[in-house]
């Protein structure tokens, strides 16, 4: 068990008021009146403070955080090494900009992680404030090396709401309803998401994963695009909002060969399945394939707002002010980040996420067989998906049932997120224990039971 977590055990939630409480319910009007309606809200909860895994509403309600902030705090809310390197350095200095000056901290953070990077080094790093800004850097970064305008991505895939980054993202319509047009030079393709794309024929998933990649040689590079036009191919090796799809390694194997014989550079997505959420530091190191640019954000920095693009050194190329961000490489974000690497290190959390995944996964692993609603469980470590469906044949999506699970959960104690068409995420903290997930786990089978038994 780690520190943080020790110091915030909460074995189960604590339910004091009818969800929304009385405090919470004046603040959601508030919001009504003058926040955006753009955001996506799956229930009303109003966080007042957290530790660990636990998240403490405005009522004094406390629930286990099975969201994390959608995979941000890594490290567990206000680890107290993450708190204490933040206020260090606010004491210290704020603001210069590293756009214009220089940080020793952006340095030291770079260093660290060339030590731990996907792919072998030397390695060159731009610092930006998001996960959506680490792909537009990316972007740019790829028509500039190879001076080539077109690039790949997937159906499926979410890479962030700017608009170049939303140009890559095809995960729902919504995202891109009247923001058009798009940036020019994106073309999608299928991604193996192998449960779904599998209709009982012979086919094995591998050989299914396999022509989804193939199929960029076989069809897009005879018919719509020249290989020597195309700069880039984006890939998460673990679709998020695209519902926790895991990429076979045949499949981003086969996208390497691609990229090597074409002279395209492969960029993964790493900005939710990276900084130890799946086991390893990032996500495609299961797969053994070596990306020439990631992209990371979320959980490097446990809660404070960083983004960054890692490329090999050869590839980021570009000239002063080619590309450059105000804010991006702020040194308490990197002070956040430099101590949340400390604590995973440290607190041997990717130890700590294949662990506990496995336990989560072993536990659920009946769901599909026990439930007529549940089609699949699926995940590495602590970055897991369970599907529901309304057919296991036809495996039609069952959005509103999902959502409704996840509303009785967040009823019980639990905050959980839907992702993809009708997917519930479990991404928790990495200082997460099995006391917590079990807690966890039991609320989503009796929310799941609820559900199977209104039908």
């Amino acid at each position: 068990m780690s520190t943080a977590t020790a110091t915030a055990t909460l074995i189960g939630p604590r339910i004091k008021t009818a969800l929304p409480g009385p405090n919470a319910k004046r603040i959601l009007d508030g919001d009504k009146q003058y926040i955006s309606p753009s955001y996506t809200r799956s229930y009303p909860l109003v966080a007042a403070k957290g530790r660990g895994v636990v998240v403490t509403d405005v009522d004094g309600n406390e629930f286990l955080d099975f969201s994390a902030g959608i995979g941000v705090t890594s490290t567990g809310h206000c680890h107290p090494a993450v708190v204490s390197a933040i206020k260090k350095q606010a004491e210290t200095l704020i603001h210069m900009s590293g756009t214009d000056f220089y940080y020793e901290s952006m340095v030291t953070l770079a260093e660290r992680l060339s030590k731990i990077a996907p792919m072998p080094g030397p390695h060159k790093v731009y610092y930006g404030n998001s996960g959506t800004e680490a792909i537009e850097c990316a972007l740019k970064l790829a028509r500039y090396h190879t001076k080539r305008q077109n690039v790949i991505a997937f159906y499926g895939a979410f890479h962030g709401r700017t608009m170049g980054a939303l140009s890559l993202t095809a995960s729902k319509p919504q995202q891109k309803r009247r923001f058009g047009p798009m940036v020019p030079g994106v073309t999608h393709v299928r991604y193996p998401d192998v449960y779904r794309g599998m209709d009982g024929s012979t086919q094995s998933a591998e050989a299914f994963a396999l022509s989804c990649a193939r199929f960029i040689e076989d069809k897009v590079f005879k018919t719509t695009l020249a290989p020597e036009e195309v700069a880039a191919i984006f890939v998460e090796p673990i679709q998020g909002e695209g519902g926790y799809v895991i990429a076979p390694t045949i499949f981003m194997q086969e996208l390497r060969r691609i990229c090597d014989r074409h002279g395209i550079l492969l960029v993964v997505d790493e900005i939710q399945s990276g900084v130890g959420r799946t086991g390893k530091w990032w996500a495609v190191e299961h797969t053994g394939v070596h990306p020439d640019i990631v992209c990371l954000a979320k959980g490097i920095a446990s809660g404070m707002p960083l983004g960054i693009t890692m490329s090999k050194a050869e590839i980021m190329d570009w000239v002063p002010g080619s590309h450059a961000s105000t804010f991006g490489g702020n040194p308490v974000c990197i002070a956040a980040a430099l101590a949340t690497l400390d604590v995973i290190e440290r607190e041997k959390l990717l130890e700590n996420s294949t662990e506990v995944g496995n336990h989560m996964l072993k536990r659920m692993a009946i769901w599909p067989n026990k439930y007529p609603i549940v089609g699949d469980v699926r995940g590495r470590g602590l970055m897991i998906g369970v599907e529901i469906v309304k057919d296991k044949k036809t495996k039609e999506h069952a959005a509103a049932e999902r959502d409704r699970i996840v509303q009785l959960a967040f009823e019980r104690g639990i905050l959980f997120l839907g992702a993809g068409p009708s997917t519930i995420r479990i991404v928790p903290p990495l200082v997460v224990t099995k006391e917590e997930a079990d807690a966890a786990i039991e609320a989503l089978e009796e929310s799941i039971s609820i559900v199977v038994r209104a039908q």
